[in-house]
């Protein structure tokens, strides 16, 4: 069994993730650490497990653990690591963005299975990609793979209010997104750095990437519509991205239009190609906290640990 052990057990992804290891038949869950919630009663605090855990937040950590998931936030990751010493057994998934762009410094491997599957195997440092990140990348993976990015990318994407995380902010309560949408962080959302190293390489600044975030009225889940220029064939390029996921076991080639429920609660990313004119238009759909943050994370810690990339991740959508 693999001995897991969470680091800021108490937000959103950190309750996916347990809901998912919970239910993991190789995991054994040891500990789950939140400073604000210490002594609690998980299911105090994500209700929805009631009934599952009997397990309680503790404050601190210990090293008797084979792999510990970081769930604290953004720049606390970095933080949390400078004043612990983590044993080298210890293998570490960070879902912040502190390690995922590459530098001097840090040993993390970006964990994008469709794209870093030996480094992840064969890595005890994993960063986790962001929300919108692992949509748009997926989107425009087979197309970089192959040296088929020759033009500026375009990409408007909506999110759901879950990527903003579980503290309240004046965009995020429920008056304000009821029936609401907005564009935020137009041409300069955090996320660009790490989709232009991937796609892009780290060294490169042209084509540029136009990224259009929206906040969403809807729980969860995102949709990405991008668009390239491109000589290809509809039919060239179906082969294209079939061929390139042929062995990605969480992503699907639809011959229709996605909508957004067809992937939430699960760990799927669903794509759809269409040409118009010069153009390829990909639509690109997850659940943000699942293929977007949790769910791959378990999907890179089975990897690490030679399991299978589904095990614990057969996950049911919800249809309606």
């Amino acid at each position: 069994m693999i001995k897991v052990g969470i680091i800021g057990g108490a937000g959103y992804t950190a309750g996916e993730l347990l809901r998912i290891l919970l239910n993991h038949p190789q995991v054994e869950l040891t500990y789950i650490q939140s400073t604000s919630h210490q002594g609690q009663l998980v299911t105090q605090v994500h209700h929805d497990l009631l009934g599952e855990t009997l397990l309680a937040f503790t404050e601190g950590y210990h090293s008797q653990v084979d792999v510990v998931f970081l769930c604290s936030g953004h720049g606390k990751s970095r933080s949390f690591i400078e004043k612990n010493t983590m044993p080298p057994h210890v293998k570490i998934i960070d879902l912040s963005t502190d390690y995922r762009i590459a530098e001097d410094g840090h040993d993390f491997v970006y964990g994008l299975p469709e794209k870093n599957k030996e480094p992840i195997i064969n890595s005890s440092h994993i960063s986790n990609p962001g929300c919108f990140a692992t949509a748009i990348e997926l989107a425009f993976l087979p197309l970089a793979a192959n040296k088929l990015i020759t033009d500026e990318l375009h990409v408007t994407a909506i999110t759901g209010s879950t990527g903003a995380g579980q503290n309240p902010s004046e965009t995020s309560h429920f008056s304000w997104k009821n029936n609401n949408i907005a564009v935020y962080k137009a041409f300069e959302h955090q996320h660009l750095a790490e989709i232009k190293q991937t796609l892009l390489g780290p060294e490169s600044k042209h084509p540029s990437i136009n990224f259009i975030p929206i906040r969403g009225n809807f729980s969860r889940g995102i949709m990405a519509i991008c668009y390239t220029k491109t000589d290809l064939h509809l039919n060239e390029l179906k082969l294209l991205y079939k061929s390139y996921y042929n062995e990605a076991p969480f992503v699907f080639l639809s011959e229709q239009n996605p909508d957004v429920k067809q992937v939430v609660n699960t760990n799927k990313c669903v794509l759809y190609l269409e040409k118009h004119g010069n153009k390829v238009m990909i639509i690109s759909v997850i659940d943000n906290l699942l293929k977007g943050a949790s769910g791959q994370a378990v999907q890179n810690m089975n990897l690490m640990f030679g399991l299978e990339e589904k095990t614990g991740l057969m996950l049911k959508p919800v249809a309606f």
